[in-house]
């Protein structure tokens, strides 16, 4: 049987359908453009979006015939403050890929969730998949994929199809086009300031094994009864980084100055609530240059436990956090 990759020319997604390829299986891929990659080699490709339309439920129906299993990665990052798009690609899009998994038989969803639907903005030391969601969302990306991910794990429990939650946290590597290029522009428009006294330590994990954990729990989801089916797993590398420190070594890899400039957490969240009460006044589009969210995610600790992942997916890093950062040096011309 097929495995379908939704977002499969994205950064996570691209690589889940290099390793799938890799392992022999036969591979289809749903991007809203034709790719130019050469990594979707081998793959069947199918054009369109997961946006909140009825035309984009035709698409899913005639991509999803003969597929055993969908790993659906896409989904819209970002920190803008208005909820419009969130919802529409973030939660009526998963809930369509929901509608179409059980009309054509789709036995095995595994859900590209995030870490962040689990912070509450306070220091997060060791913490597991038993910590609740927030109260209140101060974001709009935390707030959809949480709504998100309830869709895809009450339906482990209402119908056949199979479904699991991947939270993986910071997710970086060698073809990275979205973090890695955004801190590295903010380092050189003088822009990039360390939030907080520069001691938090937090998770990442390479693109690598957030994919391994994808396929991984793919394998694990067996039946109705498999400890997986419903279940979320935090993925990160299982080994914290200062988070600074982690910043200056890349940005001296990439010939970039180290951060020197700082600002404390507080100023920081009192400015971010500012440019978000700003933007959504003004309408105006993009992303503001601070947040709540993001200062939080700058200044506090916050790492995870992943025995959960290890017990019931057999996970270990494919990439060691060595191998890894020797990769991301070698790649640092292509960013």
């Amino acid at each position: 049987m097929t495995s379908l990759v939704i977002g499969g020319t994205g950064f996570l997604g691209g690589e889940i359908v290099r390793q799938l390829l890799e392992r022999g299986k036969r591979v289809r891929v749903l991007c809203r453009k034709k790719p130019t990659a050469d990594f979707v080699n081998g793959a069947e490709i199918f054009l369109g979006s997961i946006a909140g339309s009825v035309a984009e439920k035709e698409i899913l129906r005639k991509a999803f015939q003969d597929v055993e299993t969908v790993y659906h990665t896409a989904s819209l990052p970002s920190i803008s403050v208005h909820w419009k798009p969130f919802y529409e690609t973030n939660i009526v899009g998963t809930q369509n890929v929901l509608d179409v998994c059980k009309e054509t038989g789709v036995r095995k969803l595994i859900y590209t969730s995030s870490a962040s639907v689990s912070f509450n903005c306070q220091p997060q030391i060791n913490i597991d998949e038993t910590l609740p969601y927030p109260k209140k969302f101060i974001a709009h990306y935390p707030r959809s994929k949480s709504a998100a991910e309830k869709l895809v794990l009450e339906s482990s429990q209402s119908h056949s199809l199979l479904t699991c939650a991947i939270r993986p946290h910071l997710i970086i590597g060698k073809k990275d086009r979205h973090l890695l290029p955004r801190l590295f522009n903010r380092a050189r428009t003088n822009r990039l300031f360390r939030v907080g006294g520069g001691t938090n330590v937090i998770d990442i994990i390479f693109v690598e094994n957030a994919a391994l954990g994808h396929l991984l729990a793919a394998e694990a989801l067996t039946d109705k009864n498999s400890p997986v089916n419903g279940s979320v797993y935090f993925l990160s590398q299982g080994q914290p980084v200062n988070c600074w420190d982690w910043i200056n070594e890349v940005l001296t890899m990439k010939g970039l100055p180290k951060v020197r400039r700082s600002i404390s957490f507080s100023a920081a969240w009192r400015i971010g609530q500012c440019l978000e009460t700003g933007y959504k006044l003004l309408r105006l589009q993009g992303e503001p240059v601070m947040t709540r969210f993001l200062a939080a995610q700058l200044a506090l600790p916050h790492y995870l436990n992943i025995s959960k992942a290890r017990r019931d997916l057999g996970y270990e890093p494919l990439i060691s956090m060595d191998e890894g950062m020797k990769q991301l040096s070698e790649s640092m011309t292509d960013m």
